[in-house]
């Protein structure tokens, strides 16, 4: 069976969050915003809340041309923003103002979702950064969803950006992962046989009336419906372009290795859903801060120890896609500085929610 591909392309949607330039609360701003920024074309989208906006790379063959198209967007809105009083925040969710229940979005399917979650979808503040990474098929998507399991923990860590809820610092590193799992489906999926199962399972889902449709799969890996795509929706919105770049290049070496894994023949890692999402519950909690587990072989472990584990699985796929000293310089300044996370908890404790809004701008025009 061969799941080779040329040219391993991969985009990243980034969600972000706005915020009142004073008080650090959601704003209903995403309309006023997208009206300020012509220039930007059909590259805004609105989220499920007036206080989100949403945009997405094209397709893109190297990380440089994903920084730009993602730098480019987060300078352009944060320019207008500041003109309305607002902040462009990547981060996972608002550190203030959660117990506001959201305002949604007027579209029809937004409706339709708010009716099924009910209190559920009072406060989904959620943003995060998902990559979409090409597959030629909808088994060779199954067979990375099976394969990657094994790092989720390390992928969920090093991304986790949302400390705080209500004014509240959780314990957690990453508080919309926990919020994300009281979705009807959510957390890391079983793992199929092949793409036709994988299909059964959603139009099962679907069918029963547990959710509308494909898009409220909210596990956190899918095949997309809409791209040739496997789609990682695990880190939360990013402080900075770089990162979310860097995080999405190493996304695709482990999907490559994932996939060059299958077709040589090596089977599939033996993980159960279980120990993978209490894994990946722990990461979001610890985030690097103290140990993660690895799922394949339930040791728990430093957890830069295990990222060593992952940089050794895919050191080649990194030199082949001109992407190794990119992530490398990635992760060494996650171990020097510590998360996103870490880096909002240091904001909060210095100046409270205005420090927060300063990192949250300045990290907008922070470079690689």
């Amino acid at each position: 069976m061969s799941y080779s591909q040329t040219e391993r392309t991969f985009g990243v949607e980034e969600e972000y969050l706005l915020l009142d330039a004073t008080t650090g609360e959601p704003t209903d701003s995403a309309a006023e915003l997208i009206l300020a920024t012509p220039e930007l074309g059909d590259q805004t989208e609105r989220e499920y809340f007036s206080s989100q906006l949403e945009t997405s790379t094209p397709i893109c063959h190297e990380a440089a041309e994903a920084e730009a198209v993602l730098s480019r967007f987060r300078s352009t809105v944060s320019r207008a923003a500041e003109h309305c009083g607002v902040v462009l925040a990547g981060t996972g969710l608002p550190a203030v103002g959660g117990e506001t229940i959201g305002t949604v979005t007027p579209k029809p399917r937004y409706r339709r979702i708010e009716a099924e979650i009910r209190g559920v979808g009072a406060h989904q503040y959620l943003t995060g950064t998902h990559v979409h990474v090409a597959v030629p098929s909808a088994d060779a998507g199954v067979e990375v969803i099976a394969r990657v399991a094994r790092w989720a923990p390390v992928l969920l860590a090093v991304s986790t950006n949302s400390p705080f809820w209500c004014g509240t610092p959780t314990g957690f590193e990453s508080w919309r992962h926990v919020m994300a799992l009281t979705m009807p489906v959510a957390g890391y999926p079983q793992i199929f046989a092949n793409g036709e199962e994988y299909d059964r399972a959603v139009a099962r889902l679907i069918d029963s009336g547990i959710i509308l449709d494909s898009g409220l799969v909210a596990w956190v890996i899918r095949l997309s419906k809409n791209y040739p795509t496997v789609e990682l929706r695990i880190a939360d919105s990013q402080l900075r372009a770089a990162d979310a770049v860097a995080f999405a290049v190493l996304v695709r070496a482990l999907v490559d290795r994932a996939l060059s894994d299958a077709a040589a023949g090596i089977e599939r890692p033996v993980l159960t859903q279980g120990i993978v999402n209490g894994a990946n519950w722990l990461a979001a909690r610890n985030g690097l801060s103290s140990d993660l587990v690895d799922p394949a072989t339930a040791e728990r472990l430093p957890a830069f120890e295990l990222i060593e584990r992952m940089l050794d699985s895919v050191g080649s796929e990194l030199d082949r896609f001109g992407d190794r000293d990119r992530v490398e310089s990635y992760l060494a300044r996650l171990r020097r500085e510590g998360t996103p996370a870490a880096r909002q908890r240091s904001a909060f404790e210095a100046e409270g929610v205005a420090g927060l809004l300063t990192l949250y701008r300045a990290s907008q025009h922070e470079s690689g």
